[in-house]
């Protein structure tokens, strides 16, 4: 296997981004949810699998970063991470709490592993095969972790679903404005940000389709995986167009 790849293969940091991986998350919950109460569960985790491992032979074969092949890789990555957080609880009865922190071990030992390999974390830098093994890995930890503590948050703490996504909108906003305002560490920040937008979609995805008498509206799972796949289809297909993802001849 080739060391280097031709080009970065993750788009640049934009509103566009931050908006596509929101709706992801929130995609991959409700759709995630929908599956396993439609379906045989253990088919569902089955589909969830497959679909993840082409999506992702499909982003690792291309060679430069093509907008619907990472974020088909990405919602993937929520549908399956979302399977995998809920087999812990529900499969296992592992409690929530339990999971966010194994979740959240798993994370940082992954980074560790990464920093002491590369030396970075920065997503500025996935430019070869085995960086973007490991950004790969951290996505599919975040989402595990972020699903676990929405989850924890929602029925362990109590705070209900709508609650909970106010409060992570909040703590959503705190690494931007130390980034922008305090200048902290770009790297720590975004991964920081990063990990929060799992439960902050994930929490409002809950709260639109799950039924009232589990703190929901009730819109029904599958109506809101279907307008949240059209949304983020045609972000994608706007950034597509427009170009405006990542900079031109963009190595590094």
């Amino acid at each position: 296997m080739p060391t280097f790849i031709r080009a970065k293969k993750v788009p640049d940091l934009s509103a566009h981004f931050w908006i596509i991986k929101i709706l992801s998350t929130a995609m991959g919950e409700a759709l995630s949810d929908f599956l396993v109460h439609t379906i045989n569960p253990v088919i569902a985790v089955l589909i969830g699998a497959a679909g993840l491992t082409i999506a992702l032979i499909i982003q690792f074969r291309s060679k430069s970063y093509q907008p619907w092949k990472y974020w088909l890789t990405v919602s993937m990555v929520a549908i399956f991470g979302t399977m995998a957080a809920d087999v812990l609880h529900i499969g296992l009865g592992v409690p929530y709490i339990v999971s966010t922190i194994f979740f959240g071990i798993s994370l940082l030992a992954i980074f560790a592993v990464w920093h002491k390999t590369e030396k970075t974390l920065s997503i500025h830098s996935i430019y070869t095969i085995r960086r973007e093994i490991f950004y790969w890995l951290t996505v599919m930890a975040t989402f595990a972790l972020g699903t676990a503590t929405g989850d924890m948050t929602a029925y362990t703490l109590g705070l209900g679903f709508l609650a909970s996504g106010m409060s992570f909108i909040v703590l959503f906003a705190i690494p931007s404005i130390l980034y922008f305002v305090f200048k902290m560490n770009e790297v720590l920040m975004f991964w920081i940000a990063y990990i929060l937008t799992r439960p902050l979609g994930a929490s409002f995805a809950d709260w639109l389709g799950v039924p009232r008498e589990l703190g929901g509206l009730d819109l029904g799972r599958g109506w809101v995986s279907l307008v949240l796949i059209v949304m983020i289809v045609g972000m994608v297909l706007y950034v597509s167009l427009a170009k405006n993802d990542i900079k031109p001849n963009d190595l590094t």
